[in-house]
């Protein structure tokens, strides 16, 4: 899994690309606890474009992100979820704790 950050305007975007299972997602919330602290932004976009796969780790992936920018006083935005990813988010409900674009 990589991550790809871009900060403009107090949005902070982290594009993901590959497959997003157990072992991807421990690291990846440590690398996004780490851009968020340094870019403090007040909206973080998480964007899935390039996310090949993703099992029920990467719901704790947005939970957590998104429960760190609340804690920033900000929000978080999921976008282009591949088809097979936003079946996994929407299985589990996050479209009602996090916005799904």
């Amino acid at each position: 899994m990589e991550l790809k950050a871009k900060s403009e305007n107090r949005t902070l975007t982290l594009q993901l690309r590959g497959e997003l299972d157990h072992h991807a997602a421990k690291k990846l919330v440590r690398e996004i606890d780490l851009v968020v602290e340094r870019e403090v932004p007040q909206q973080l976009v998480l964007d899935f474009s390039a996310v090949s796969f993703m099992d029920s780790s990467g719901i704790a992936v947005v939970m957590r992100a998104q429960r760190r920018m609340q804690e920033l006083g900000g929000s978080a935005l999921v976008s282009a979820v591949p088809p097979q990813a936003r079946r996994v988010l929407q299985t589990a409900g996050i479209d009602r704790w996090v916005r799904i674009k």
